[in-house]
């Protein structure tokens, strides 16, 4: 069956998106990018939402083979934002019209860290009277952490499964107790059992990965019925296992981006009223990256607000794009550069996943 045919069935079986994510030439891709743009228009509307992403520490207890802030990397000089300076960015966000903010970090499971963050969370929704919606990506924790946290008032979690081939999870990560795939899983079940909005990802153009390892990864998002996506192109860290090993030997930043693309496109048309995301990683490899994404169906921007003199520790991949941009001129130039694509920036509200409250109505 052709490309065309196949963006108008209404279900979509396996082989179907194994031969969406193997086009190979512009046309067909603009196909299937137009497909995914008027999905996203259907269900979403030309909007896009921003989540003003606050990395506050880049200290970790986990050692994955691909993370420039792995437990192992002795190059970082490792930070942990105060309650203050988390708080004053947060009052940022809120105050111009972000409607979310992301609290993201290095993993850590002490009881320290998790009161910290609980405190963090009471703060930032009594200081904005539950007026911010939060998403949190922390990493892997107990239920028992996950609900405190939910009922603190995150309402979002981001959980990237990375990878759903566990065989080619397990090579990206040590195989030990703290790198479990089976752990990873359950950490994404016990984030619906919490009440959360569960988003999840994972890193596209990997070493070894294959176009159906991805079909896959589509296909097990909406098998656990997910919320949100984010997901992006792999980028080499130089001080790593994997950027040493793969250093010259990975796809092309073009072609990581072109399936970047593809896989956003893709989870649009196959899973309709979902958040996506056009990731940080995507813009690190083209500079109109996100603006692509938004084009091939993401309808969430994750802009820093992160205390600028903090940005350049948190570095998980080589070239991390913004991290001198003042928070208020990069709110500024990406909305003209949104809005010249025909995007409204929707200020004021969440922009809480649709998929999310259409399950739970049922």
């Amino acid at each position: 069956m052709n490309v065309k045919d196949i963006l108008n069935k209404e279900e979509l079986t396996k082989e179907d998106l194994l031969t969406l994510m193997k086009i190979d030439n512009k046309e067909e891709l603009q196909l299937l990018f137009d497909k995914a743009y008027e999905t996203k228009l259907k269900y979403i509307g030309n909007n896009v939402y921003y989540r003003g992403l606050v990395e506050f520490s880049n200290i970790c207890i986990k050692n994955c083979k691909y993370c420039g802030i792995r437990r192992e990397n002795k190059n970082v000089e490792r930070f942990f934002m105060t309650k203050e300076d988390i708080l004053k960015s947060a009052e940022w966000i809120y105050e111009n019209g972000y409607g979310s903010m992301a609290l993201q970090s290095g993993e850590r499971t002490d009881k320290e860290f998790i009161d910290f963050v609980e405190e963090i969370l009471k703060d930032i929704q009594k200081m904005t009277d539950n007026g911010l919606g939060i998403t949190l990506s922390v990493g892997e924790q107990t239920y028992e952490t996950y609900k405190k946290w939910r009922e603190a008032g995150a309402s979002r979690y981001l959980l990237r499964i990375e990878t759903t081939n566990k065989n080619l999870f397990e090579t990206i990560h040590p195989k030990d107790e703290l790198h479990s795939f089976e752990k990873r899983l359950q950490g994404l079940k016990d984030l619906r059992k919490a009440g959360y909005q569960v988003g999840t990802g994972v890193m596209i153009g990997l070493p070894g990965q294959t176009e159906e390892d991805l079909v896959n990864d589509v296909i097990f998002f909406k098998e656990n019925d997910i919320d949100m996506i984010g997901m992006g192109p792999y980028i080499l860290h130089n001080d790593t296992p994997m950027g040493q090993e793969f250093k010259g030997k990975i796809l092309s930043e073009e072609k990581r981006v072109e399936l970047g693309l593809k896989m956003i496109a893709i989870c649009r048309i196959y899973m309709k009223d979902i958040n996506i995301a056009a990731t940080t990683a995507l813009q690190g490899l083209d500079p109109m990256g996100r603006e692509k994404g938004v084009l091939a169906g993401a309808n969430i921007i994750m802009p820093s607000a992160t205390k600028t003199s903090e940005r350049v520790k948190y570095q998980l991949y080589n070239g991390k794009p913004g991290i001198n941009d003042d928070a208020e001129k990069g709110k500024t130039s990406l909305e003209k550069s949104l809005k010249e694509i025909g995007e409204n920036v929707i200020y004021g509200k969440r922009g809480d996943s649709p998929h999310f409250f259409s399950r739970n109505k049922k």
